[in-house]
């Protein structure tokens, strides 16, 4: 596979390699119309992604830039839910295949690491993985196809995977909102969040300190809360990254649902001390009684 690293080395790596009869995932392709353009700054998917020119017909047959721009446009709301760190090189090694003397396909390994991670995203929204990116369609890894680019530190990691849920900050509008938000949730925690790196914005590098202030453990046992909060932190990438923005570290109050072996988090409020109704609800829960 290719050492993972920048894209734009993919540009040194192909050069010379002529004479290699490499695999191909269409028969049908390249086509002897097949010719190089420049990747334009309209097409948000692959613009500045580290190589500047892309072969029309693509890998998945759009004749002209038009079309590439139209199709390719429709992935940008799943980039946005940050389903998989390698998802944009693979939609791109698609869309704007890079423009060499012989087709780059995708790892097989790639796609089916993109698929896990994002397929189910895509089916929060009643979309299935569409056939067209069926990974038996593309090569057994080898040296000549795309294999995953992610950070070396973040390989020996599960995949953090973005959840159904936005997942954004709430504003506590009065103590009994609060409480009763605890009554219906399974678990109610107050965490403490920070970034590894104080420069990163990473939506992967991110702790959470190990002193928890657990409000309702619902049906977990005290030795599970600790650990699956550090799934939840690992695995639901969109939800920590918006409770994140703006900030470095910071004390949350999330609550939520118990779902099998893992954690959803449905409401999440700021922990400081502006927000008086949610420091009245924390007080008071103690001796809060849930209505049946």
């Amino acid at each position: 596979m290719l050492a993972r690293g920048a894209i734009r080395r993919l540009l040194l790596i192909w050069v010379g390699l002529c004479g290699y009869c490499f695999l191909r995932a269409s028969a049908g392709f390249p086509r002897s119309s097949s010719r190089c353009t420049y990747i334009p700054r309209s097409m948000a998917l692959c613009y500045d992604i580290g190589y500047s020119e892309m072969r029309i017909p693509n890998l998945l047959e759009h004749e002209t830039m038009a079309e590439v721009i139209q199709q390719s446009s429709s992935w940008l709301p799943l980039l946005a839910r940050e389903c998989h760190p390698d998802a944009r090189i693979f939609l791109c090694s698609l869309f704007a295949p890079i423009c060499l003397d012989r087709i780059i396909y995708p790892c097989r390994s790639l796609c089916e690491s993109v698929r896990d991670s994002c397929a189910p995203i895509m089916a929060c929204y009643g979309y299935p993985w569409p056939e067209i990116l069926q990974c038996d369609n593309f090569p057994i890894d080898h040296s000549l196809c795309i294999s995953a680019i992610s950070d070396e530190t973040t390989e020996s990691r599960r995949i953090p995977r973005a959840s159904c849920q936005d997942c954004e900050l709430e504003e506590a509008r009065s103590p009994k909102e609060v409480l009763d938000t605890f009554c219906t949730s399974d678990f109610a925690v107050k965490v403490q969040i920070s970034r590894r790196n104080q420069t990163s914005s990473s939506i992967f590098d991110c702790d959470m300190d190990s002193r928890l202030e657990v409000l309702k453990r619902g049906p977990l046992l005290p030795t599970e809360v600790q650990p699956r909060l550090k799934q939840w932190l690992e695995w639901d990438a969109t939800c920590v990254h918006n409770l994140m923005r703006g900030t470095h570290t910071g004390a949350y109050i999330i609550s939520g649902e118990v779902q099998g072996n893992r954690l959803v988090v449905n409401k999440a409020y700021a922990w400081n001390k502006r927000n008086r109704n949610l420091h009245l609800a924390v007080r008071k829960w103690k001796h809060h009684r849930c209505r049946q």
